[in-house]
C-alpha cells in the first residue's frame, strides 16, 4: 500500500483511483484460443503448432467443423475463458483461411493465407527461448486507412502476449514484424540476437544487435472484416480479392481454350487437304 501512495504522488494521481486502475489491469486476461476445421493438411498442422509455441497465452482446441454453426466457437472460447480466437479453416485440402475474431461481441477479420512456410521447412538458424513475450513491429502503412489501423488493434490483442500470461517469461528476445505489401499483411518472426554473427562474442555498447530470422512466414490477404463475432454487418470488403476457386476456373478454361484451338487447327488442316489434293501420277504404274 505504501508503494501505491508513493506512485499516486508522483503522478498526481488519487490513491483510490490508483488501486482501481491496478486491479482493473490485473483482471484483464488476454487468452488466445486455436482451433483448426476437419480437413487440414500437415502443414496446416505445423502452422498451428508453430503459433502455439510462439504465443504462450494460447490453448489450443481439437479440430471441429464449424462452418455451418460459427457460434460454437464463442461458446468453446467463453468454456476455456479466451477472448479471442483462431480458427484455421481448410477447404478442398488445399485453401487456408484464417479467422481472428474478439469473442463474443467482435470485431471479426477473415483472412487467406498464402506462401506458408513453416519453421521445419525453412531451417533458419534463429531460436528463441520458449515462452517469452515478442515485440509487435508494424508497418507505417497501418496508419494510412481506417480499415488498416483496426487490422493493427486486432493483430496486436491476439498476438500480443500479455505481461503475466500464463506460461510467459518476463523478457524480450524475438520480434514479430507485420508490413503491408501488394495490399496484404506479411508476417515474419526474428530472433534479437545480441552477439556478434562472426566471433560469437558479446556487442559493445555502441553496437546495435541483429535479426535473425526465426520463422514461420505467411502472407495473410484480408477478405471482410466483421462488426460481430464470425458474422454480423461488413465493416469492410477487400474489392482487390479474388477468391481461388475463380483463378482455378480461369485456368482450366484457358487450357480449354487451347485444346479447342488445337482441334480446330486439325479440322482446318483436313480441310484444306480434302479440297486441294495432290494430281495423281502417271507414271505411278509404268512398273505394275
Amino acid at each position: 500500500m505504501a508503494t501505491l501512495y508513493k506512485t499516486a504522488q508522483s503522478e498526481y494521481m488519487d490513491v483510490d483511483e490508483l488501486i482501481d486502475e491496478k486491479e482493473r489491469q490485473s483482471n484483464i486476461k488476454h487468452r488466445v484460443l486455436m482451433v483448426a476445421s476437419r480437413g487440414s493438411t500437415y502443414r496446416h498442422r505445423h502452422l498451428l503448432n508453430d503459433l502455439e509455441m510462439l504465443l504462450p497465452h494460447s490453448k489450443k482446441e481439437a479440430k471441429i467443423e464449424a462452418k455451418k454453426d460459427m457460434e460454437l466457437l464463442n461458446e468453446m472460447a467463453e468454456i476455456q475463458g479466451c477472448n479471442n480466437v483462431f480458427y484455421f479453416e481448410t477447404r478442398k485440402h488445399t485453401d487456408l483461411y484464417l479467422w481472428i475474431s474478439r469473442a463474443p461481441s467482435g470485431p471479426s477479420v477473415k483472412f487467406q493465407v498464402q506462401n506458408l512456410h513453416t519453421m521445419d521447412e525453412l531451417k533458419m538458424t534463429g531460436n528463441c527461448l520458449k515462452g517469452s513475450r515478442p515485440i509487435l513491429s508494424f508497418d507505417a502503412n497501418f496508419e494510412t486507412e481506417p480499415h488498416l489501423q483496426l487490422l493493427k488493434e486486432i493483430l496486436t490483442q491476439t498476438f500480443g502476449v500479455p505481461k503475466g500470461a500464463r506460461k510467459s517469461k518476463p523478457f524480450f528476445d524475438h520480434v514479430f514484424t507485420f508490413s503491408i505489401v501488394d495490399g496484404r499483411i506479411w508476417f515474419r518472426n526474428y530472433q534479437i540476437a545480441e552477439k556478434d554473427a562472426e566471433t560469437g562474442g558479446d556487442l559493445n555498447k555502441n553496437d546495435k544487435p541483429t535479426l535473425i530470422e526465426i520463422g514461420p512466414r505467411f502472407v495473410l490477404n484480408t477478405i471482410r472484416i466483421f462488426e460481430g463475432s464470425f458474422g454480423g454487418p461488413t465493416l469492410y470488403e477487400n474489392p482487390n480479392f479474388v477468391s481461388p476457386n475463380v483463378i482455378r476456373a480461369n485456368l482450366r478454361k484457358s487450357r480449354a481454350v487451347k485444346h479447342v484451338d488445337r482441334i480446330n487447327s486439325v479440322k482446318e488442316k483436313e480441310l484444306r487437304t480434302a479440297e486441294n489434293p495432290l494430281p495423281t501420277d502417271p507414271l505411278n504404274d509404268v512398273f505394275n
